[in-house]
């Protein structure tokens, strides 16, 4: 099955509608464009999505002075990732290239071991022996 587009339909106040055009207008996008982003923003963050004004979301983020930290937030949001998470990624990601070259080697020997064996069909084929002859393919 493919993925095929649904239809949503619903019913704003007129001044709902009018903020929305606003957002359309200042983005230089489409109305639909518009709800398009919300609902893969809303799909993606599991529901956990708030469409504000710019001006509202300026002023959450500045006037309560409750000093719980809401001044130092930033649209969008962002997270901080420490050093080492991201070396141990970079080393995850260095060992999965070594293991695909590796794969890729395994692979380049299967094929030359099966294609000795299609040449040479009545004659028997001993390991050690073509780790003699071939060194491109060592066996470990």
């Amino acid at each position: 099955m493919g993925n095929k587009n649904k239809t949503i339909s619903f019913r704003v106040n007129e001044d709902a509608f009018e903020a929305l055009q606003d957002i359309a207008a200042e983005r230089d996008i489409s109305l639909s464009a518009v709800f398009r982003d919300y609902v893969d923003q809303l799909v993606e963050h599991d529901g956990q999505v708030e469409v504000v004004p710019r001006a509202e979301l300026e002023a959450r983020s500045g006037a309560d002075g409750d000093g719980d930290g809401d001044e130092d937030r930033t649209f969008p949001p962002t997270v901080e990732v420490p050093k080492r998470f991201i070396r141990e990624h970079e080393r995850l990601e260095l060992e999965a290239e070594h293991l695909r070259e590796q794969l890729d080697e395994y692979k380049a020997y299967v094929n030359d071991l099966q294609d000795r064996l299609e040449e040479e069909e009545d004659e028997v084929l001993l390991l050690d022996e073509l780790d003699d002859e071939d060194e491109s393919y060592p066996l470990r």
